[in-house]
C-alpha cells in the first residue's frame, strides 16, 4: 500500500515538474497545413487558432519545389505582400524553420498571386508554453 503510495507521489511530482519548468518542455514539430502542406486553399488563419507556438518548437513547409516558396518577411511586408531584396526565401520544398526567439513571424509564398490569395501564415511564438489546466488528482482510495 505504501508502496503506491510512493508511485503516486512520484508521478504527481514528476507532472508537476513537466508543468512548471520550461526547460524541461518538449519541442513541437509543425506541419504546416498538416496533411494538406503549404498549398493555395487553404486557411492559415484558422489553422493557427489552433495551435501554440513557442520557443524552440519548427515549423515544417511542405510543397511541391517549383510551385511554391516560402518567404519570410516583416509585418508590413506581409499585408502587401512585398518580398524585399533581403528577404529569407526557402524552396527546398521541405523547409524547416526553427523558432529561435519570441515574437511574431511572418511568412508567404512570393509565386505569381499566392500571396494574394492567401498563401500566407502569421504566427506568434511564445518564449514559453501558457501552462494548461490540470485536472485534479482523484481521491487515493
Amino acid at each position: 500500500m505504501a508502496s503506491k503510495q510512493v508511485l503516486v507521489a512520484v508521478v504527481a511530482a514528476a507532472a508537476l515538474a513537466v508543468a512548471f519548468l520550461p526547460g524541461l518542455a518538449v519541442a513541437t514539430e509543425y506541419v504546416v497545413g498538416d496533411d494538406k502542406g503549404w498549398t493555395l486553399d487553404f486557411n492559415y488563419t484558422a489553422w493557427t487558432e489552433t495551435k501554440q507556438f513557442v520557443v524552440g518548437d519548427t515549423l515544417v513547409f511542405e510543397y511541391n519545389s517549383g510551385a511554391h516558396n516560402v518567404v519570410e518577411v516583416g509585418g508590413p511586408d506581409f499585408l502587401s505582400c512585398t518580398k524585399p531584396a533581403n528577404a529569407v526565401v526557402w524552396n527546398s520544398g521541405e523547409d524547416r524553420v526553427t523558432l529561435d526567439k519570441a515574437g511574431r513571424r511572418w511568412f508567404f509564398c512570393a509565386v505569381g498571386q499566392h500571396c494574394q490569395n492567401g498563401m500566407k501564415l502569421k504566427i506568434t511564438v511564445l518564449e514559453t508554453a501558457a501552462p494548461t489546466p490540470q485536472p485534479a488528482p482523484a481521491p487515493f482510495a
